[in-house]
């Protein structure tokens, strides 16, 4: 359907307040980041406060798609490709904290975790919710058939592994079974959060090896972030939990080399 001049300039005038947010927000992105580059101290707390911003930029932009898709019937990739982008940049900011280290031992994070300590579990625990909530926006606003629908399996990934170093898992653990914590049921929801976040995208880059890739990395990805998620349920003393990933990560293991000896991988 031919969309006519009219329609386009009521288009334009009901998302020009959303765009002027969010040229605001990414000018507040643009000076904040150049000023880390000489800053000395409260790096920590800015990259938290881009990382939030970031998501919120995010939400924005994916607006303008569902209002092009309510007055124009057409989606709008565009801003969609700029939502991604602000996802990516909400993610990475998280990253430069805590690291993108997929599998280690706890206390190889407990330095990047001090640099974090003044984030209470519950902020994190809605930092971690709001962007994956954006992503799942974003990856139904994009569509079944989009040309980023591999590329998703890397972003959850990634989300779901700064969820794992974002959180004291030493501390973590202690609260996790202290019914008298402050923070008792926020801990629970956060790490029965992590641990179904962790499964789901071990299984997405399993799927993605076997359905699309058959690269060797993504198979390795799929086989690291089950050890991620064995290491929490060896944690929480969930033995029963930690033998079947132990299992499923040996099984998975096996036909990954198998597939090598087939010539069946890249």
């Amino acid at each position: 359907m031919a969309i006519s001049d009219e329609l386009r300039k009521e288009f334009n005038e009901r998302v020009r307040p959303i765009k002027e947010k969010i040229n605001d927000c990414l000018k507040k992105e643009r000076d904040e980041s150049f000023a880390l580059r000489s800053a000395k101290e409260g790096i920590e707390e800015k990259k938290i406060f881009l990382c939030e911003e970031m998501i919120y930029t995010a939400t924005l932009q994916m607006s303008i798609n569902s209002i092009s898709l309510e007055m124009l019937e057409t989606k709008n990739n565009d801003t969609l490709n700029d939502a991604r982008k602000s996802i990516y940049k909400s993610i990475i900011y998280l990253e430069e904290l805590v690291t993108n280290i997929v599998d280690c031992p706890f206390s190889d994070l407990e330095t990047h975790l001090a640099s974090v300590a003044f984030v209470p579990i519950g902020r994190k625990l809605d930092i971690v919710k709001k962007i994956g909530l954006a992503i799942d926006l974003l990856v139904d606003a994009f569509g079944e058939n989009s040309k980023w629908k591999e590329s998703f399996v890397e972003m959850r990934g990634r989300h779901a592994v700064v969820a794992k170093n974002f959180i004291n898992m030493k501390q973590a653990c202690k609260d996790y079974f202290d019914h008298n914590s402050p923070v008792y049921e926020t801990t629970v929801t956060y790490i029965r959060l992590l641990r179904n976040l962790l499964d789901k995208c071990a299984m997405e880059y399993r799927d993605r090896y076997e359905l699309a890739s058959r690269r060797l990395d993504d198979m390795r990805m799929a086989i690291n972030l089950l050890i991620a998620n064995r290491r929490i349920a060896m944690a929480l003393g969930d033995n029963t939990e930690s033998e079947n990933i132990r299992k499923k990560a040996l099984v998975w293991k096996t036909k990954m080399e198998a597939d090598v000896k087939a010539g069946s991988s890249k």
